[in-house]
C-alpha cells in the first residue's frame, strides 16, 4: 500500500514551487480553497477525479502526484508494471470516493490515465471533465449514469464516452464492482 501521505505532500510541493496560492488552485480547478487545503493536510487521498483535476491546475503529470520522488521523472519509452507493484489508494471517511490503484504510475507525458476502482462505490454527484473515458466491469454490477440515461453494467460488459457529459456509477448488488478505467485526455493541460 502507498503512503498516502505522500500525495498530499506532493501537491502542496507543486503548487509552492509555482508560487501558487490556494485560492488560484481553487480558481482553476472549480474546487473550494478549504477542501483544497483539508487535501494538504490530510493522510488521505482524495478520489481520483478530484487528483485529476488538481494535476491538470497544476500543469503536472497525475503520476507524478504518486511519486516519492516527485523531481525524478524519466522519459522512458515502456512502462511494465507487476501485480504486486500497484498502489491502492483506499477512500476515506474525509472525502467521497472509493478505493482505486494507479497503474503505469511510473510513465511520464501520458495521454491516457489507467486504473482500477474496487470497492462498494457510489458517487453522489455527477463528473465531467475533458477528454474520453473506458470502463469495464472485471467483477460485480455497477449502475452507470450518463446525461439523463442510466445503464446497468455487469462483469464483461463496458462503455466508452465523451466524459465531457455529466457521469456518475455506483456498485450494486451482492458482490461489489470491480472496474478498470482508463481516460484519455485529447487536451492536455
Amino acid at each position: 500500500m502507498m503512503d498516502e501521505k505522500i500525495i498530499a505532500e506532493n501537491i502542496q510541493q507543486s503548487r509552492k514551487q509555482q508560487k501558487m496560492t490556494l485560492q488560484e488552485l481553487a480558481d482553476k480547478t472549480g474546487l473550494t480553497k478549504g477542501y483544497l487545503s483539508k487535501i494538504e493536510r490530510s493522510e488521505k487521498a482524495p478520489p481520483y477525479s478530484t487528483l485529476n483535476k488538481v494535476a491538470g491546475a497544476l500543469g503536472v503529470e497525475i503520476t507524478d502526484i504518486f511519486k516519492k520522488d516527485i523531481g525524478t521523472t524519466q522519459n522512458r519509452p515502456i512502462v511494465i508494471g507487476k501485480k504486486d507493484d500497484g498502489k491502492i489508494i483506499k477512500e476515506s471517511s474525509h472525502y467521497v470516493g472509493y478505493d482505486y490503484i494507479v497503474l503505469a504510475a511510473d510513465k511520464p507525458g501520458k495521454n491516457m490515465e489507467p486504473f482500477f476502482i474496487f470497492a462498494p462505490f457510489e458517487f453522489p454527484q455527477m463528473f465531467s471533465h475533458e477528454g474520453e473515458e473506458f470502463i469495464y466491469v472485471l467483477e460485480g454490477t455497477m449502475e452507470f449514469k450518463y446525461g439523463e440515461e442510466t445503464y446497468i453494467l455487469e462483469a464483461g460488459d463496458h462503455s466508452y464516452f465523451d466524459s465531457r457529459t455529466p457521469h456518475t456509477g455506483r456498485s450494486i448488488g451482492e458482490k461489489r464492482a470491480k472496474l478498470m478505467v482508463v481516460i484519455y485526455f485529447y487536451k492536455r493541460r
